[in-house]
């Protein structure tokens, strides 16, 4: 972990399904849109579902400093109905990867999403969600606060996923 950094920062939530039901949906990059507290997923570009460690999905995405852009995600972590984790890199119109990208840029910064799925009975799950930017360059973490920026959007994504699962809307 680089100096002044801090661990990932993680969220949970009990949702009332079989964590089967839940990995599915976090393994199909077509229903991410409809999970995505952000407001920055603009659709899948990858329709195929992750199978495995080692797979990347492609995601349309959109901030206002870069427009529209997709990531390219590669699965680092697969362990089926227990944790599901990528490490996105900027893919195409991404300001990192067009000629011209300001020195240093790197495509791929390390940074991680994840998801843990706990059972707790037989039809209920907690739901972690984690985000670690400890190798994202120092500037970057910084003024994601070390992802604490992203706080908010990861609980309204674990409510959507509440939604998706159990067809109730989000609380």
């Amino acid at each position: 972990m680089a100096e002044g950094s801090s661990g990932p920062v993680s969220v949970s939530r009990r949702i009332s399904a079989p964590a089967s039901e839940i990995f599915a949906v976090l393994a199909d990059p077509v229903r991410h849109l409809e999970l995505d507290g952000s407001g920055m997923l603009r659709g899948a570009v990858t329709t195929d579902p992750v199978t495995a460690a080692g797979d990347v999905f492609v995601m349309k995405m959109y901030f206002e400093a870069h427009g529209d852009y997709q990531m390219n995600n590669h699965v680092v972590e697969f362990e089926r109905d227990r944790l599901i984790g990528w490490e996105p890199e900027s893919g195409d119109g991404h300001p990192d990867t067009e000629p011209g990208a300001p020195e240093g840029s790197e495509a791929r910064w390390g940074h991680r999403w994840s998801y843990r799925l706990t059972p707790d009975g037989p039809d209920t799950t907690i739901v972690t969600e984690s985000y670690d930017c400890s190798k994202a360059p120092e500037e970057e973490r910084i003024g994601m606060q070390d992802g604490r920026v992203w706080l908010t959007a990861m609980a309204e994504t674990l409510a959507r996923l509440d939604a998706a699962v159990t067809g109730q809307p989000p609380a």
